[in-house]
Formats: structure tokens, sequence, C-alpha cells
């Protein structure tokens, strides 16, 4: 009889920290899925404020633009009013400068790329051409199209000539 009430007391405490363990395991479980959720909605967030971030981004560009796109108007409006070719020309030439002057202000660099070595992760070849002196021979001779970085990153390959 003694081992009997022995080995039902062992089957109550084993019944005990069984139910105690389910009781753990079910809060892990919860706290996982919880924790899963919060992930789930701080990548979306993430998603949300990058997005967010490259629109409004886009929108400072712009506005910073919009004193050059009214100037071009005016000019226009010059342009088929006046017989002035010299102020038109000077004006089209201040239009200009100005577009270049904020571009750079947003970080846009020019690449120097005439009688530089040509560098294919910088430059792309239009065409080769026999070069004048053998100093220039795979030298940049001519550029055809500009390259650029925005704020120190290569955001377009210059297309050049180069010497062979």
């Amino acid at each position: 009889m003694g081992e009997a009430k022995a080995q039902m007391s062992q089957e109550g405490d084993d019944a005990i920290k069984i139910a105690k363990l389910e009781n753990q395991l079910q809060e892990q479980r919860d706290k996982y899925l919880r924790l899963v959720a919060e992930f789930d909605n701080y990548r979306k967030r993430i998603a949300r404020e990058k997005l967010d971030l490259i629109q409004t981004a886009n929108k400072e560009v712009i506005i910073s633009l919009l004193d050059i796109l009214d100037d071009c108007d005016r000019a226009a409006g010059q342009m088929e009013d006046s017989d002035d070719i010299d102020s038109v020309k000077e004006g089209a030439f201040l239009i200009f400068n100005k577009l270049k002057n904020q571009l750079q202000a947003l970080g846009l660099k020019e690449m120097e790329s005439l009688h530089e070595d040509f560098d294919a992760e910088l430059h792309d070849a239009v065409t080769e051409v026999p070069a004048s002196s053998k100093d220039l021979k795979g030298k940049v001779i001519d550029n055809v199209q500009k390259g650029y970085y925005l704020n120190d990153k290569l955001i377009r390959h210059a297309k050049v000539v180069v010497g062979k």
C-alpha cells in the first residue's frame, strides 16, 4: 500500500512537472509568435520609411530645380520677343551655370577624364584612334559624353575616345 501511495505521489509530481513544462512551452511559443509578428511589422515599417525617404529626397531635388525651370520659361519667352542674340546667349549661359551650381550643391561632380589613363571601371570606350604621340597611347583623347559622380559614387561612366 505504501508503495502504491509513493507511486501515485510520483505520478502526481510528474503530472505537475509536465503541466509546468507544457505551460513554459506554450509561453515560449507565444513569445516566439509575438517576436515573429514584431519583426514582420518592423520589416514593413522600414520598407515604408525607405520608400518615404526616397520620395522625399526626389521632392527636395525637384523643388531645388523649380527656380531654374522658371528661368528657362522666362528665357524661352525672351527668345521669342528679342532680336538681341547676345542677351539671349548671356541668359542661356546664366541659366546653365545656375543649373550646374545647383547640381553640384546636391553632390554632383563631373569626372575629369581627358588625358587620363583609360579605366574600364570609369570609362566606356566608344572608339580607339591612333594617338598623335606615344604618351597618349592608352589615354583618353576625347570625351564624347561626360561621366559623373554623386557624392563620390559613380553614377554615369564617361564615354571616351582612347588613343592606341
